[in-house]
């Protein structure tokens, strides 16, 4: 089959030292987050593998190394408590993950996260989270950790779909430094879409390491507006503040099927007190969350959602890019297909199949039909079965 040599697109390790029991707590939180069945169809197999070193192998003083080879890409979430920063073994092995990390490039990265005050002092260059300093309860924080986190593993996964995509480029320092952009597209014509806009906006400058593009701010003077809008759409996630007036807007329309043309992570906040007498059609088909506009109380987890809508896509593209240079008339989504895909074809003439690939499971009986009635020359396929179809 196609994939049977193809290494997964993203591994992850959890190491905290054997005495600390919090570390436990918050290795489960990311094992149940990332391993989870919600990237399950996108990575393929089980999933994203969650590997925990918090236990010594046999005789020795520290866990097994970690196997920086068996996935693409391979990240380490360190965490630094006082039993292991007083525990020489265990320094020394963490010491030696970082270097190892190191002269693998981006593609491997080590994240330690200081649990408590002064132990980050034991040898480690790279720059850590700090769990320490942050406010709220624990479990608020290990929410934060898992934003913070998925950001830099969106980073780690955007380099090395470039790294495919351009083989002979080197590391691109700058180009692993460019944060998650969020495009907040909005309405200016009722009482919250930019109020709300802007709400999302300063949260994500004061909370995360996330940016932003806002029309009223991120538009260059002596620029078309369509120039800017058309390339910061395709260059992050887009998020649509729904309110009442959004759909009868023409630049929130075409923002929207913007992104849908090229195949952007897309998210949906529902802040409609009202009624909307026309919703757009192709808000459809990707994530919603409700948010009252006069309370703006779910910022975090919009914040949440829309990171793992975006590693969820660098996930696939990474799987499915070797695919694509040997497919290149296939198309590959990672979203279910829907209507407006067709347009997505750079040749919308001519008789000859077209196949769209999606992540499984496959469609329902209606959509399929559907999508047969009106392109007769499509075949829609999940990617368990196109796999099937086209095994080597």
């Amino acid at each position: 089959m196609v994939e049977a040599n193809v290494p997964s697109p993203f591994m992850l390790y959890v190491v905290w030292h054997r005495e600390y029991d919090l570390g436990a707590k918050i290795a489960k939180t990311l094992h149940n987050h990332f391993g989870s069945h919600r990237y399950r169809n996108i990575a393929g197999g089980a999933g994203v593998r969650v590997i925990f070193r918090n236990s010594a192998a046999p005789d020795s003083q520290t866990p097994i190394p970690v196997d920086w080879d068996s996935a693409d890409t391979t990240a380490t979430v360190t965490l630094i408590d006082r039993s292991l920063a007083n525990d020489r073994a265990w320094v020394r092995y963490v010491i030696g993950l970082s270097r190892e990390a190191d002269v693998r490039g981006f593609r491997a990265r080590v994240f330690p996260v200081e649990m408590e005050a002064g132990t980050l002092d034991i040898g480690i260059e790279e720059q850590a989270f700090r769990w320490v300093r942050w406010t709220g309860t624990s479990d608020e924080r290990e929410q934060r950790l898992i934003r913070d986190i998925t950001h830099e593993f969106c980073r780690m996964l955007r380099h090395h779909l470039a790294q495919l995509q351009h083989p002979d480029a080197e590391d691109d320092l700058e180009q692993y430094l460019k944060k998650v952009n969020v495009f907040l597209s909005h309405s200016k014509h009722d009482g919250h879409g930019e109020l709300v806009a802007e709400k999302i906006r300063d949260w994500f400058h004061s909370n995360s390491a996330l940016s932003s593009f806002l029309d009223v701010h991120d538009i260059p003077a002596g620029l078309p507006f369509s120039t800017v809008i058309n390339h910061s759409i395709q260059d992050g996630i887009l998020v649509a503040v729904y309110t009442d007036s959004y759909s009868s807007r023409e630049w929130c329309r075409h923002e929207v099927i913007r992104a849908k043309l090229m195949n952007v992570p897309m998210l949906v906040v529902d802040c409609l007190q009202t009624l909307d007498e026309r919703a757009f059609p192709y808000l459809g088909n990707v994530p919603f969350i409700r948010m009252d506009p006069d309370r703006t109380d779910r910022i975090d987890q919009i914040a949440g959602i829309l990171l793992d809508e975006t590693f969820k896509d660098f996930l696939w593209r990474c799987r499915v890019e070797r695919l694509r240079e040997l497919h290149p008339q296939t198309m590959f989504t990672a979203r279910s297909p829907e209507l407006i895909s067709l347009a997505s074809f750079p040749d919308s003439t001519g008789d000859f199949e077209r196949v769209i690939v999606y992540p499984d499971p496959p469609l329902g009986t209606g959509e399929a039909r559907l999508f047969s009635d009106v392109a007769h020359n499509v075949s829609l396929y999940n990617l368990t079965e196109w796999l099937a179809e086209v095994g080597e």
